[in-house]
């Protein structure tokens, strides 16, 4: 679990957080959502120690990132995974390669043993046959596979995923987010993904934060999300009229199959 405590985090005389404050709950998925420039990236980046916050707390476990040691930062470190929106592939490196590169730079483990852990994780996301490929050789959609799967190879406590749906069809990111959500639930992981993707949200939307100018201005489930009456955050939703009769088609289902007592 990570619990961000009224956070704050400026650049200069620019306001980019405000007093955010989110509990990103373990074995599910944690989405932050909202538009270009809301705080979504400065958020992670400062949950993962890439930015320091002039106000707040960032508990990991109920331990304060911001108060530990360097070693004990280090050690967190290694508990935390990273798919980036680019996959970020060592294009040099086979796939195999990729994979073992974490365990290369953290691990003492035998060669035979950073092996079979890399041809475990390989296996767990449906890429048995791509071990001797380049990343030149593989689609885009096996591309996250291989990041998701170098992502998790250290049995990592934390994941994040930053647009892991960036420049895949609808059809192949449905499948990278039912991957994502299997892990974050089999291995009970603390997932937080950033996404603008709408289907992302309403599929394995678990847990939503949605940010507007720096500020949280609603919090839920997709499940809640369909009833919100937070206006900027339908706005931001269902901003077409095709989503908007698809937003009031759901209510109708949900009601039907919930009806009030």
């Amino acid at each position: 679990m990570i619990e961000v405590q009224h956070l704050s985090k400026s650049f200069g005389e620019r306001i980019i957080l405000e007093d955010i404050s989110a509990v990103m709950e373990a074995g599910k998925c944690n989405l932050i959502i909202g538009t270009s420039g809301s705080g979504k990236t400065v958020l992670t980046k400062c949950m993962v120690g890439l930015f320091t916050p002039e106000k707040g707390k960032i508990l990991f476990n109920g331990k304060n990132m911001l108060e530990m040691e360097q070693d004990e930062r280090k050690m967190l470190r290694q508990q935390i995974g990273m798919l980036f929106q680019g996959t970020a592939l060592f294009d040099s490196m086979t796939v195999e390669e990729n994979v073992l590169f974490p365990l290369n730079m953290f691990t003492k483990w035998t060669a035979a043993e950073k092996r079979k852990r890399a041809t475990e994780v390989l296996d767990r996301v449906n890429l048995k046959d791509a071990h001797k490929k380049y990343p030149a050789e593989i689609s885009g959609g096996m591309k996250k596979r291989v990041g998701i799967a170098r992502a998790v190879v250290m049995n990592p406590q934390y994941l994040f995923c930053d647009e892991p749906n960036s420049g895949l069809d609808p059809q192949t990111s449905m499948v990278i987010d039912k991957l994502i959500q299997e892990i974050t639930r089999e291995y009970n992981i603390t997932t937080i993904v950033v996404s603008h993707d709408m289907n992302s949200v309403m599929e394995i939307g678990d847990h939503i934060i949605y940010l507007h100018q720096g500020r949280k201005q609603w919090e839920g489930s997709n499940k809640d999300i369909i009833f919100s009456k937070n206006e900027l955050l339908n706005k931001f939703i269902f901003a077409s009229e095709f989503l908007q009769d698809a937003k009031e088609l759901r209510m109708m289902e949900q009601i039907k199959s919930n009806p009030p007592s």
